[in-house]
């Protein structure tokens, strides 16, 4: 059958919270986000959030099982995103191994200072110092 990646609906979320138990505790919220799944036979195996907030977009949440990897299903979750919502401006939190990933999809660092205020509160337990929690402010504007 092989992989299968799109959006979920938001009836299917629940799915997501499931997988995201392996995945820091993530939950969806049905009136803030959409959400991207990677199927594997039918099975969720990988998903990315697109959370909405009123100064604009964040991705968060791009996540694949441990039996999945190395498949480059964050690749196409990602690309799925950029699909639906590539001619808006997006930021996102990557963590420091991952800047290079983000920024082959054209997202580039940015000072935390630069983030919209919603975006940067998320990470606020970082007291300004995102680079040192592990953590590098990305944004890709549109292409």
């Amino acid at each position: 059958m092989g992989i299968v990646i799109r959006e979920l609906a938001s009836e299917e979320f629940p799915l997501v919270d499931q997988l995201w138990e392996e995945y820091r505790g993530k939950e969806t919220d049905r009136t803030i986000d959409r959400v991207f799944g990677a199927f594997a036979d039918g099975e969720l195996v990988g998903s990315t959030r697109v959370r909405h907030h009123p100064e604009g977009l964040e991705v968060d949440g791009v996540f694949v099982s441990e039996a999945h990897r190395s498949e480059g299903l964050a690749g196409r979750l990602v690309q799925a995103v950029l699909d639906e919502f590539g001619s808006d401006t997006i930021w996102l939190h990557a963590t420091i191994p991952l800047v290079g990933f983000y920024g082959s999809f054209g997202w580039v660092p940015i000072d935390e200072k630069a983030l919209p205020p919603t975006i940067r509160e998320r990470l606020a337990s970082c007291s300004g110092n995102m680079i040192g929690c592990g953590v590098s402010p990305m944004r890709r504007d549109p292409a």
